[in-house]
């Protein structure tokens, strides 16, 4: 019998699926990341069935456990807390071990706060990246927004409250200030789309609560007028020079986001250097 990744709502109980709510109700377990979460789901609609955990922590752990399972023509439904199981959440190695041990698979359609929250933000949905959660110390977020500095389709962030400011600023630092959305409590009462420039969000970051999707405007700098994209990047220097930045990091920030040559931005900087002398 199959592993079946069934994707829960991400805030309304309302737009959980009927294939979704059958195939839990056919299921002889289900395999969830918060009991209590999944508990509340199942209650609403009056399913009740047999629950086990699988969590970041315990997912490898419980691969052993779901193999006996499958193995015993048992169907296993899986779900994460909210949205699709394996994006930012756990799933995807339980689906890679029955890929791999011949097991049959499938995975519903339904809700993703990564699609929902491109769709509202108003940005180009054509072609997007999803990154998830900037992760590890400020260091390693700094060096994840740079790979992604010059990528020109739309960028996706999962971003914590406790985060927000911090990602914001690195943000700025390293993107620029671009056009963007921040998107909160998507489909619950209190939703709310914040669009704007990032450093127009990053004012209001300590006001902001809940679950947060943060859209970002791609990279621009090919497009436009060429004398006003050395404007840009010479305004962005001085203002980074200004911040007491050390004039090599400068450097390499602005050449990284706009695309102009490490000395060109260099010998810029350095005539702003001896000019303030």
């Amino acid at each position: 019998m199959p592993l079946v990744l069934v994707p829960t709502p991400i805030g309304n109980l309302g737009d959980v699926t009927i294939r979704a709510l059958e195939v839990l109700r056919g299921a002889h377990v289900v395999a969830c990341e918060d009991t209590r979460r999944t508990l509340k789901l199942l209650n609403h609609y009056g399913i009740s069935k047999p629950l086990i955990s699988l969590h970041e922590h315990n997912e490898v752990r419980r691969l052993g456990v779901l193999r006996d399972m499958l193995s015993r023509d048992m169907t296993v439904a899986l779900v994460s807390d909210a949205g699709m199981p394996g994006i930012s959440d756990p799933g995807h190695r339980a689906l890679r071990m029955a890929v791999e041990e011949g097991f049959p698979v499938d995975v519903l359609p339904g809700p993703s706060a990564v699609i929902t929250a491109l769709v509202l933000s108003g940005l180009d949905p054509s072609r997007f990246t999803f990154h998830g959660f900037l992760k590890g110390r400020t260091s390693a977020k700094e060096r994840s927004l740079r790979e992604l500095a010059r990528r020109e389709e739309t960028l996706v962030f999962y971003v914590s409250p406790h985060h927000l400011a911090e990602d914001l600023k690195l943000m700025l630092d390293v993107l620029g200030d671009r056009r963007g959305a921040l998107l909160r409590e998507l489909t619950k009462v209190h939703q709310e789309a914040v669009r704007g420039n990032l450093s127009e969000m990053l004012a209001r970051a300590g006001e902001m609560r809940g679950e947060m999707v943060l859209v970002v405007e791609g990279f621009r700098g090919s497009q436009g007028d060429e004398s006003q994209g050395e404007l840009h990047w010479r305004s962005r220097g001085e203002e980074l020079l200004r911040s007491g930045r050390p004039l090599k990091e400068v450097a390499e920030l602005v050449s990284k986001e706009y695309g102009v040559r490490r000395n060109q931005v260099k010998e810029f900087l350095l005539g702003l250097l001896r000019g303030s002398d």
